[in-house]
C-alpha cells in the first residue's frame, strides 16, 4: 500500500514520502499562482481552480488568499462561496455541498498526530525520522453557513442547512438543520 493510499484510507502514513511531497508541492505552487491572479480576472481564477481542486462545480467563488495542502482532495458544490484567508488542509477528502457560505479565516483540518509523545515520531525506511500522521475526511452538507474564524477538525460531518457561529471549534459531527457555536461547538437550536 502506498503512502498516498494509507493517507486516504485513514491509516498512519509518512508525510515525507516523495510522491506525497511532489503532489503537495505542485498544489502549493498552483495555489501561490492563484493567489496572485487579479481579483477581477474571474476566467483565469476559474481555470486555476479546475487545476487545483478535485471537483469544482459551477458558480463557485474562492476569494484570495486561499491555502491548500493537496487541493485535489477537495470537492466544492455549485453556488458555494469561500471568503478570503481560508485554509483547507486536505490530506484526506474535504467535501463541501452546494450553496455553502464559508466566511473569512475558516480552517478545515483533516490530519492529526498521536497524542502520546513516544508515538509521535518514527523512523522511515531511509532511516530519517518523520512525524506520524493520519487523516480523516471532513464533509459539509448543502446550504451550510460557516462563520468567520471557525476551525473544523478531522472526521467531522456537518449536516445540511446548518449555521456555525463565528469562532467555533467543531470537534464532533453536527446533525442537519442545526445552529451551533462555541468551543467546543454545541447545538443551540434547530434551524427550521
Amino acid at each position: 500500500m502506498s503512502e498516498f493510499e494509507k493517507m486516504m484510507s485513514g491509516k498512519e502514513y509518512n508525510p515525507t514520502d516523495e510522491e506525497l511531497r511532489k503532489k503537495s508541492s505542485k498544489a502549493k505552487n498552483l495555489i501561490r499562482e492563484y493567489n496572485n491572479i487579479p481579483a477581477e480576472n474571474t476566467n483565469l481564477r476559474n481555470e486555476y481552480l479546475k487545476k487545483i481542486l478535485g471537483k469544482c462545480e459551477k458558480n463557485v467563488r474562492i476569494n484570495q488568499p486561499f491555502f491548500v495542502d493537496y487541493g485535489s482532495n477537495i470537492e466544492i458544490g455549485k453556488n458555494s462561496i469561500i471568503n478570503m484567508n481560508c485554509t483547507f488542509l486536505d490530506t484526506n477528502r474535504i467535501i463541501i455541498g452546494e450553496n455553502a457560505v464559508i466566511a473569512p479565516d475558516v480552517k478545515i483540518y483533516t490530519a492529526f498526530h498521536p497524542i502520546k509523545v513516544s508515538e509521535r515520531f518514527k523512523k522511515g525506511e531511509n532511516g530519517k525520522e518523520y512525524l506520524v500522521t493520519a487523516a480523516l475526511p471532513v464533509t459539509i452538507g448543502d446550504n451550510v453557513w460557516i462563520g468567520g474564524g471557525t476551525i473544523i477538525l478531522p472526521g467531522v460531518k456537518v449536516g445540511n442547512n446548518c449555521v456555525i457561529g463565528a469562532g467555533s471549534v467543531v470537534t464532533k459531527s453536527i446533525p442537519d438543520n442545526s445552529v451551533v457555536f462555541g468551543n467546543p461547538c454545541k447545538v443551540v437550536r434547530k434551524n427550521c
